[in-house]
């Protein structure tokens, strides 16, 4: 997790998951619910849209190809509650409705933030379009390893069947969320930090993979493990102790096999072969106006070839082509705010319609590919 002095994820198709007590279901919701305040019309869950978590914005926006945000959830608050989001590291559109992950904002990077000791969220939500929350893991400002309770959640993804696989990054460990709240498998011991099996240092992202394995982004470990359902480690790339990653912030197993890593205190985004070999970089900090630790937090290869990359202290996400050059901006480099065209830390960003490699693209509840 990066910050700003210390600072600190997927796809088309409708999820069965449970709803809170007196909603009725996610799918009649998503059918009637109105258009979001702040739309255009340029309309709501169009494909080639942008979802983007902005992270110290306090807020989820999705944007169209012309910068405008056609949706939003979060107000702006530092206080987690039904409308308000905290420092979101992940979002993804599931179906017409969206999973956000509510991180939190540590000390000083977030300066809506009275809190000195930082602003808590510690919740998964899925919301509907007109912004009400239907499902929820944690609860608002509650820090905890408990039932129900999260300590900086910064990535969740939606699995075929309807559970939620998410990275609860202090608590060390990543687990599998049923709809009815209940951890069916988790990897890493809660509340250990380390290396040895079974055990993680600040890990960043999971992504389900076909083979029925976990890719991790073992932050601070420095490194990205397959691990099987019985905790195997079968596959890994870095280590605590070599110096080909550091910081792993984010990791996506790509359809040739090999996988895309966000290298985040090295301001670049790596793709490295089965074999280990690297045959894809690009840095971030090399770009004309950038800071000199951007710390880029997400990439995800779009189905064009193109590269979605969150430059999170550069203050936008950038579509990269495969020769490096840039396809498309949203926000304005190293100036952060909330005004048009403009973002403060965004940790991610995905596109819609796009099979963007983060976890089996399949219907989530027939499980049957989608193309």
């Amino acid at each position: 997790m990066a910050i700003r002095s210390v600072a600190f994820r997927l796809g088309a198709g409708a999820v069965a998951l449970a709803v809170m007590p007196g909603l009725g279901s996610a799918t009649a919701l998503a059918a009637t619910a109105a258009p979001s305040p702040g739309a255009t019309a340029s309309g709501f869950n169009r494909a080639g849209d942008v979802l983007i978590a902005d992270q110290f914005n306090n807020r989820v926006v999705e944007v169209d190809r012309h910068h405008h945000v056609v949706w939003q959830f979060g107000n702006g608050s530092s206080i987690a509650g039904p409308h308000s989001i905290v420092g979101p590291n992940d979002a993804e559109r599931v179906g017409q409705n969206t999973l956000i992950a509510g991180t939190g904002t540590p000390p000083g990077a977030d300066p809506s933030c009275a809190n000195p000791a930082g602003c808590a969220d510690n919740r998964v939500i899925l919301v509907n379009r007109a912004g009400r929350i239907i499902w929820q893991y944690g609860q608002a400002g509650v820090t905890g390893s408990g039932p129900d309770q999260l300590n900086t959640p910064v990535q969740a993804t939606a699995l075929p069947g309807g559970d939620v696989l998410i990275t609860d990054q202090v608590n060390e460990r990543v687990i599998e969320v049923t709809p009815g709240l209940k951890i069916v498998w988790q990897y890493g011991t809660t509340g250990v930090t380390g290396s040895g099996p079974d055990q993680l240092n600040n890990p960043n992202s999971a992504q389900l993979l076909a083979n029925g394995h976990v890719l991790i982004a073992d932050e601070n470990n420095n490194r990205v493990i397959e691990v099987t359902r019985e905790h195997q480690i079968v596959w890994r790339y870095g280590s605590p102790t070599g110096t080909q990653l550091n910081g792993a912030a984010f990791a996506s197993r790509l359809p040739n096999g090999d996988t895309l890593i966000t290298d985040s205190n090295n301001n670049r985004i790596v793709q490295v072969t089965e074999d280990k070999k690297v045959d894809f970089s690009f840095v971030t900090s090399s770009r004309t106006g950038s800071v000199a630790a951007p710390l880029p937090t997400r990439a995800v290869r779009l189905a064009n070839g193109d590269t979605l990359i969150s430059d999170q202290f550069n203050d936008q996400v950038i579509q990269i082509r495969p020769d490096g050059s840039i396809a498309f901006a949203q926000g304005r480099i190293n100036t952060d705010g909330d005004d048009v065209n403009q973002l403060n830390a965004p940790y991610d960003a995905k596109v819609i319609g796009d099979y963007t490699g983060l976890t089996w693209p399949g219907d989530f509840r027939s499980g049957r590919g989608t193309g």
